[in-house]
This record gives structure tokens, sequence and C-alpha cells, in this order.
């Protein structure tokens, strides 16, 4: 299983970014999908993430200023961010909990390598 994120990079206050996560591989079921974020020095924090059946949670800081999409095929989830603020700064990781395949247990939690986002005042 591989995530690929795209997106990110240096945007003012006020303005918007979109990322783009896809999984790919084995693809047998994938439970949730969604963004992670972690700020120099902070915890990795949920920012949203979708589930199977379509339930989107959102962190209540972010909530009315990002939303959280996906494709049809439920492989690529987008999280378009605006109304961006500095305290959003920081590295935005792309999760998925998946059954890889039919004869797989129990799903595996999966993390894209991590794409930066700086917003400067």
């Amino acid at each position: 299983v591989q995530l690929v994120e795209s997106g990110g990079g240096l945007v003012q206050a006020g303005g918007s970014l979109t990322l783009s996560c896809t999984a790919s591989g084995g693809l047998f079921s994938i439970i949730a999908m969604g963004w992670y974020r972690q700020a120099r020095g902070n915890e990795r924090e949920l920012v949203a993430r979708v589930t199977r059946g379509g339930n989107t949670d959102y962190a209540d800081s972010v909530k009315g200023r990002f939303t959280l999409s996906r494709d049809d095929a439920k492989t690529t989830v987008y999280l378009q961010m605006n109304s961006l603020s500095p305290e959003d700064t920081g590295t935005y990781f792309c999760n998925a909990g998946i059954i890889p395949t039919i004869h797989s247990t129990r799903s595996e939690d999966y993390w894209g390598q991590g794409t930066q986002v700086t917003v400067s005042s």
C-alpha cells in the first residue's frame, strides 16, 4: 500500500491550499482516510478524516474552514483549506486504515511521507 500526497506549500494568511492523497496497492477495503498534521514541537493531531460509510470528522480548529472530500473510487481524498492562519502551519500527513487483501484479518494503518504547509502572517 502506498499513499501519495500532493499539494502544500507556502501561502499568506487568509489564503487557500488544497492537499490530495491517493492510495494505491492492496486496497481490499479502505476503512477510513484523511489528514493529520504536526507542528514543530507538537504532537500529531487529526485534521479531518472520512470513513468508509462517508462520515467525516474535523478538528474543532478547522471546522468551517477546511473541507475533506473524496473521489468516486474512494481512493483519493482532497483537503480544501481556506482562511489559513499561521496556526495551520505544519507537516500534513495522509493517513488511511486499510484492509489490504480479502485474506487480511484486520486493518492496517498507513501513512504518507508528509507535505509541508507554511502560512505566513
